[in-house]
């Protein structure tokens, strides 16, 4: 008896109507029997049995993959037209079933997949085959392959391929901090940006200043609730503001913590400042690789990210959103459990701030509708508790210590001598944290002095137990005796009373 055939993986069939794209065999041949004579393939009837049967495309492992939000998906190409995702096995009858499948796993809101628009075969969109197909057999017919709803995901495809390399860009630009480099960030950090609302935002233009500065929505406002709570320490603050304060350029750190979820409490109990520069490509790796060990071990997992607008209100730009959306993706992880990113924004030199205080601004990015994929992630303030310390950590102190040696000779060192206002020196402002450090300070030695009143009242009490035990056996004793005197006496009385009687 021969063993059984093990079971072929499931076949997944989902898109919605663009599954209609897929014909039968049969079908396909008598649609294309006679190119020219009245008898024009539709955009749906092209198929990849049809790019397959005509050499456009060829069966392979691995050719085909797509890549939405920061993920991506490989998958083969087999010889019948259909596609087997790597990871999983599963069989998909057409590339909107699989581009649909795996874009709802990294968004479950997602409805559809457009998969010409989504899947790549050896790096090139299965659209452009498409119109290579057309070119070929149909040079008179309708070349125009966007159908209902492709538009709209070829855009946000473009968009998430050009995301990265704008990131690129955008470091490349900044290069090495110089001396002249550093001036021309001041003098762009001191003009006035002016928030916009994000109703006014619209869809992606390339042609926008990434630095646009966006005003946060509360959750209120977008007909949702808070998903989560937050607690911060106040040692973070301290050393995340500590950190925005030692240099006109913009810093950035990243933010340790734990996430309950059975609680759905996000706690940040650790800043870790980046010793880097922003254009510094270099020595990036080493950092964050140094960061990873450092949380292991404390036991912490990566919760969040700060970064700073020296000059600038505390607001996301653009560019922020794009960033945080990204950070929010990726600590999502590969079991699609959720899991919030916290971003915080700290501007430390901005006029606009209330006193001398920096502002600090906790947010997060909620998704564009689902109706308007390629607009703008929505950034939304958090509401966060923050829990005070009893005492400043050594640790802390350290990473203090040595984010002044880093930025020691550093051409963009913030001049503590200079003018903050007519009547207030960088200095002076700096100073609100020495008399932070001294209450922190204080607050331990009122610690200290507590705990020694609460040993000396123990002290006192065990002196007192102590003395009263004595006393208590001091009594006891005396009873004994006078009960001992009291015996021997009635024995006396006994006696002579019997010597009388004899």
């Amino acid at each position: 008896m021969g063993s059984e055939p093990p079971s072929s993986p499931p076949v997944v069939e989902e898109g919605g109507e663009d599954e209609e794209e897929e014909l039968s065999g049969a079908e396909e041949v008598d649609s294309r029997v006679a190119p020219g004579r009245g008898s024009l393939l539709t955009r749906r009837g092209i198929t990849l049995r049809v790019l397959l049967k005509d050499g456009l495309v060829e069966p392979g492992d691995g050719v085909l993959s797509i890549h939405y939000l920061g993920k991506k998906f490989v998958g083969d190409l087999l010889c019948d037209g259909k596609i087997r995702w790597v990871e999983t096995g599963q069989i998909f009858n057409s590339p909107s079933a699989w581009a649909t499948h795996c874009k709802r796993l990294v968004n479950p809101a997602k409805k559809s997949g457009c998969g010409w628009a989504s899947v790549r075969y050896r790096g090139q969109k299965l659209v452009q085959y498409k119109t290579s197909w057309l070119h070929k057999y149909q040079p008179s017919g309708e070349v125009s392959l966007a159908s209902e709803g492709d538009d709209e995901e070829m855009g946000e495809e473009e968009e998430e391929d050009g995301k990265t390399s704008e990131q690129v860009e955008e470091k490349n630009r900044k290069g090495k901090l110089d001396q002249q480099e550093i001036s021309l960030l001041q003098r762009r950090g001191d003009r006035e940006r002016l928030p916009v609302r994000y109703c006014t935002l619209g869809t992606r233009d390339s042609a926008r200043d990434p630095h646009t500065l966006v005003e946060l929505s509360a959750f209120s406002a977008i007909n949702r609730f808070q998903p989560f709570n937050v607690a911060v320490s106040s040692n973070v603050l301290l050393l995340m503001d500590f950190h925005c304060h030692l240099t006109t350029s913009e810093v950035v750190g990243y933010l340790g913590g734990r996430w309950d979820t059975n609680t759905q409490l996000l706690t940040v109990l650790r800043a870790f400042p980046c010793r880097t520069r922003l254009a510094d490509r270099d020595s990036a790796p080493a950092v964050e690789e140094e960061i990873c060990q450092n949380l292991f071990m404390r036991g912490l997992s990566l919760v969040g990210w700060y970064h700073s607008h020296p000059r600038g209100p505390a607001l996301p730009s653009l560019q922020d959103i794009d960033s945080q959306m990204d950070h929010q993706l990726r600590l999502q992880g590969s079991n699609n459990g959720f899991q919030p990113c916290l971003g915080v924004i700290c501007g430390p030199y901005y006029h606009g701030n209330q006193g001398v205080a920096s502002t600090i601004t906790p947010f997060w990015v909620v998704p564009p509708p689902e109706q308007r994929p390629n607009d703008y992630g929505i950034p939304v303030a958090v509401e966060v508790t923050y829990v005070q310390d009893n005492f400043l950590t050594s640790d802390v102190l350290n990473e203090m210590m040595l984010l002044v040696e880093f930025y020691r000779g550093a051409p963009d060192l913030v001049q503590f001598i200079q003018m903050w206002s007519p009547d207030i020196t960088m200095l002076d402002k700096i100073k609100v944290w020495f008399l932070i450090l001294i209450t922190i300070l204080l607050r331990r030695a009122l610690l200290i002095v507590l705990i020694t009143i609460l040993l000396r009242r123990a002290l006192l009490i065990v002196l007192i137990t102590i003395l009263l035990r004595r006393a208590l056996l001091i009594v006891l004793i005396t009873i004994l005796l006078r009960r001992a005197l009291l015996i021997v006496l009635i024995t006396i009385l006994l006696r002579r009373a019997l010597l009388i009687v004899l």
